[in-house]
């Protein structure tokens, strides 16, 4: 993204150009959700189950994230700060409630830029259904300031039981074997539907006028139709991977991360089982590298479906 200059403020087409302007999301007022049909929210190792995140937690997040945003800044970065909703409240829609929402840490999940464009993204969990409202500020300043940003929106889902597999995550954590859940994967079966286009943006990997998709839990066949002719009508390429090992992918950056054009580097645990991803990159002269072996092996004390242990990766 250019600075602000009367002229151009979102401008944006791949992952490794040098960056100049930059949206940080903010932990402040960050809650736990309730599981539901779209999220298995488990954490009773962390201590916490449900309503807000411990103090403590949410101070270090942003000392941290403030810290990170004075290390950009000092180098010249222009820095915009989401804006916090009231997360620890109940949210509805005619169709669904919820007890309490979920945060704005990570705009990449809600906000893809490509070009002079912003897409706000589905997302697939209600507790994330407000969370574009974090955001809209800074697109709504973006707009008054830059003539030529264009701010898209993609259809609001609706998130109703449709949307999602019956039992998916008790079937997952207590039915089905290993084997089933490789099966599952490959079939691009996970707890989404296909009842309604739902995508994160955080799944996307932006190479120019090629855009790199991974079909996962979070991006379903319908979400991934939608990109397709959306970004097709501009003249952009949309190319679908994935990932083998992952059962329960969730955004590409564990997976795939450009580190300057002609470079990518891959997650050697789960790697890639695309043809095209390969293919593509042996036609541009792009180098596919493997992480490096992690240091350390954290237990993880709120994994994203039941406990594990993982590597620290990307």
């Amino acid at each position: 993204m250019e600075p602000t200059n009367g002229k151009m403020i979102v401008n944006s087409w791949n992952e490794w150009d040098p960056l100049k302007r930059v949206i940080v999301g903010r932990p402040d007022g960050s809650c736990q959700p309730k599981s539901d049909p779209g999220w298995d929210y488990y954490c009773p190792r962390a201590g916490f189950e449900f309503g807000p995140m411990p103090d403590a937690m949410v101070q270090n997040a942003k000392d941290q994230m403030d810290n990170f945003c004075k290390i950009l800044e000092d180098r010249g970065v222009v820095v915009d700060r989401a804006v916090p909703i009231e997360c620890n409240q109940k949210a509805s829609t005619p169709d669904w409630e919820v007890e309490v929402m979920h945060g704005c840490m990570p705009p990449r999940d809600v906000l893809l830029p490509v070009g002079n464009e912003i897409l706000e993204c589905t997302m697939s969990i209600r507790a994330r259904w407000y969370e574009y409202l974090c955001y809209r500020p800074i697109l709504e300043k973006y707009f008054t300031e830059d003539p030529n940003f264009q701010w898209i929106a993609a259809p609001k889902p609706r998130l109703t039981d449709a949307s999602y597999e019956k039992d998916y995550y008790h079937n997952y954590n207590n039915v089905w074997t290993k084997a089933e859940k490789k099966e599952r994967m490959l079939a691009r079966k996970w707890h989404l539907t296909e009842k309604e286009p739902l995508f994160d943006a955080a799944d996307g990997m932006r190479f120019g006028k090629d855009i790199i998709w991974q079909a996962s839990r979070v991006s379903n066949g319908l979400g991934i139709d939608w990109l397709r002719r959306h970004f097709g009508d501009k003249g952009l390429r949309l190319h679908v991977v994935q990932f083998t090992g992952d059962f329960h992918a969730w955004h590409i950056d564990v997976h795939l991360v450009p580190l300057r054009s002609g470079l990518c580097m891959y997650n050697p645990e789960w790697h890639y089982i695309t043809p095209e991803l390969e293919k593509l990159c042996k036609m541009n002269d792009w180098e596919l590298i493997p992480a490096a072996e992690p240091v350390h092996i954290y237990d993880v004390k709120c994994g994203v479906v039941g406990d594990r242990k993982r590597p620290e990766w990307i």
